[in-house]
C-alpha cells in the first residue's frame, strides 16, 4: 500500500471515529488547532516537533500525517532529513527504522506532487 493510500485509509478511519465519538474528537481537534495557531513557533517548526514525537512514539499514521503537513507548511527535504537525524540520535535503532518510513513517505508524496503539476 502506498503512503498516499495509507493516509487516505487513516482519514477514512478517523471519519468513522469522528461519527462515533464526536464530542471527544471535536475537543481533540480544538486542542490541535489551539496548539498550532498559538505561540511563537511557526506551523512548520511545530510540525517538526510533532514529527519527532511521532517517531519517538513509533506511530506510523502520525508520521505520515506530519510528513504531509510539513510539506504543506513549506518544509524542505534537507530540513526534514536534519530532523530525522536528531530523531535517530535521540531514539536509537527504532528511530532509524521509523525514519526510513518517514523518508519513504516524503519521497513518495513529493513525487506525487511533482507528477501532478
Amino acid at each position: 500500500m502506498s503512503y498516499s493510500d495509507k493516509i487516505e485509509a487513516m482519514r477514512g478511519e478517523l471519519r468513522a471515529l469522528n461519527k462515533a465519538i464526536p464530542e471527544a474528537t471535536r475537543a481533540f481537534g480544538a486542542l490541535s488547532k489551539a496548539a498550532k495557531d498559538q505561540g511563537v513557533l511557526s506551523v512548520k517548526e511545530k510540525e517538526f516537533v510533532a514529527l519527532g514525537s511521532a517517531l519517538g512514539q513509533r506511530c506510523e499514521p502520525c508520521i505520515n500525517f506530519h510528513v504531509e503537513a510539513l510539506m504543506k507548511a513549506g518544509g524542505t527535504r534537507e530540513e526534514f532529513c536534519d530532523v530525522l537525524a536528531m530523531c535517530i540520535q535521540m531514539g536509537g535503532g527504532p528511530a532509524v527504522m521509523y525514519a526510513g518510513h518517514a523518508l519513504a513517505c516524503w519521497d513518495e508524496l513529493a513525487a506525487s506532487v511533482a507528477a501532478s503539476g
